[in-house]
C-alpha cells in the first residue's frame, strides 16, 4: 500500500471521527460531523471515497453499507503533518515551531510540565541510540 497523501482540513476532520469512533459507515460519519455543522450525507460519500483512492482510508466492501476505518493511526498522521509543518512554516526549526506553538496559545502549568517531561525522555531515548 502506499503511504497516504498529507490530509485536508475535510480529510481531517473524517479521519478524526474514524479515530475516536472506530470502523464506521458513511451514515456514522456524517451524523458525527452534522452535529457539529451542517453538511450533506452525499459530500461525506464522496469525501471517504477520495480519501479511498488516497490511501488515507480503508473501505470494507463486504457489508451493503461500506465500512471505513482510518488507514493509519492517529499518532502516525501527526508525526507526518508536524513534519511537514516543520519545514513548509518554520525552515526545519524545531525550536521556532515549539515557540510558535507555545505564543499563539497559552499552555497550562501541567502541560509545559508535560512537555518538560517529553523533551527530557526525547532526549534520554536520543542518547541511548
Amino acid at each position: 500500500m502506499a503511504a497516504p497523501a498529507r490530509p485536508t482540513d475535510a480529510e481531517l476532520e473524517i479521519l478524526t471521527v474514524l479515530w475516536n469512533n472506530g470502523a464506521s459507515t458513511v451514515r456514522e460519519v456524517h451524523e458525527e460531523i452534522d452535529r457539529r455543522r451542517p453538511t450533506q450525507y452525499t459530500t461525506v460519500l464522496k469525501q471517504l471515497q477520495i480519501m479511498a483512492s488516497k490511501n488515507l482510508v480503508q473501505r470494507d466492501e463486504r457489508q451493503r453499507a461500506h465500512v471505513y476505518k482510518a488507514a493509519r493511526p492517529r499518532e502516525w498522521t501527526q508525526r507526518q503533518i508536524a513534519g511537514d509543518l516543520l519545514q513548509r512554516a518554520f525552515g526545519g526549526s524545531a525550536r521556532s515551531m515549539l515557540m510558535g506553538a507555545l505564543s499563539a496559545r497559552k499552555a497550562s502549568r501541567e502541560e509545559l510540565a508535560e512537555i518538560r517531561k517529553l523533551l527530557d525522555e526525547y532526549e534520554s531515548q536520543k542518547e541511548n541510540r
